[in-house]
């Protein structure tokens, strides 16, 4: 287990914190996400675009950042 984080940490070009912050603010992110789409679920007037939008800004996160 030790011998893969290493190697995906190299990978990914962060140090073990590095790679804990932004792996934490992208799950924060995502569950955030999915609240919203909860909510908008059950009120459909509510966080009309905020889940899509979100999504979007993860995807040009994680693409831009690796």
């Amino acid at each position: 287990m030790i011998k893969k984080s290493k190697e995906h940490l190299n990978s990914v070009n962060e140090s073990y914190f590095e790679h804990m912050n932004i792996a934490t603010n992208v799950g924060v992110k995502m569950l955030s996400g999915g609240l919203m789409a909860l909510i908008h679920g059950i009120v459909p007037g509510i966080f009309q675009t905020d889940t899509s939008n979100k999504i979007k800004e993860l995807y040009e996160f994680i693409n831009k950042k690796r």
